[in-house]
């Protein structure tokens, strides 16, 4: 089965009246997304393409019975959008594609919604969640996805579509494609993912994308070694990043030997990941694993 999306998602989307909401949201809707509302506030009562558009998510909810959000807000006001979207009775999944939202904004949001509420979110600054044959809620060109076996976690966008690519191409398909995104402050993190892939009976390997910066690869790599029964390939970027520079991500930043691409490949395999050096060799440690295609 899937984690965090599949046919049972209701999705309704924050800014789904912008340029960039709607572009991926009717892509998502395209895919077979059940595309249910939009917020904007002040458009409250119009609908776009057919879609209604609400002036709150608890408006939408209560109208349409939205348990996803997508959030395409601006980074002054994203924070505020995962919290209103966090506040609305329903919404179980929150998927933040906004970049560039202050970290003390993050920081407030994770904190409201890992204390007060059950709602998951999922980034910000992140490429979604994609589960093959079923959902897309975010940016991932679900055309270069295959319906399958093999769970995908990753902290950067264009790295989670290589890996996709890379299994597509050498024909293993994916239960859930998760991109947790880069911030400094993930509402989703890779233990909480590596759990959810444990938890389920379809997925049968995963596949890891980590980057400089934080202690996530090693949190991750406690957790496979103490509860994960299943194959993990990983590949941690930024192994020639210069210290004390960042990279990117506003969490890929290195100091000394701490957040190291190599100290990271080294915690990975030393609990037995298999760690490729090139993204291009991810298929094929895959396919030596000996799963089912």
């Amino acid at each position: 089965m899937a984690i965090y999306v599949d046919e049972n998602t209701r999705l309704v989307v924050q800014g789904l009246t912008g340029s960039q909401g709607r572009f991926h949201g009717f892509r998502n809707k395209a895919y077979g997304t059940n595309l249910v509302a939009g917020v904007t506030p002040g458009k409250g009562g119009t609908d776009l393409d057919g879609v209604p558009i609400f002036d709150s998510v608890a408006e939408a909810v209560t109208a349409t019975g939205a348990n996803t959000s997508m959030v395409f807000v601006p980074p002054a006001f994203a924070a505020d959008g995962i919290l209103e979207a966090a506040a609305a009775d329903g919404i179980e999944l929150i998927v933040a594609i906004t970049e560039g939202i202050p970290a003390h904004d993050e920081a407030r949001a994770y904190n409201y919604l890992k204390q007060t509420t059950g709602t998951v979110l999922v980034g910000p600054n992140c490429p979604g969640v994609l589960s093959p044959g079923k959902a897309n809620v975010g940016i991932t060109p679900p055309e270069i996805a295959l319906e399958g076996s093999v769970g995908v976690v990753s902290r950067s966008g264009t790295l989670t579509y290589q890996a996709i690519h890379e299994l597509t191409t050498r024909g293993f398909g994916q239960t859930t494609c998760v991109g947790i995104g880069g911030d400094p402050v993930p509402g989703t993190s890779f233990v909480d993912v590596l759990e959810r892939f444990q938890a389920d009976d379809d997925t049968e390997a995963i596949v890891m994308i980590g980057e400089i910066g934080g202690d996530a690869e090693e949190q991750a790599a406690r957790f496979i070694q103490e509860r994960l029964t299943k194959p993990v390939v990983a590949y941690v970027a930024g192994v020639t990043a210069p210290a004390g520079k960042k990279m990117g991500h506003a969490g890929a930043i290195i100091s000394g030997s701490s957040g190291t691409a190599q100290a990271k490949q080294e915690a990975l395999g030393a609990v037995g990941v298999t760690v490729v050096d090139d993204p291009t060799s991810i298929g094929d440690a895959v396919e030596a694993l000996g799963i089912r295609h």
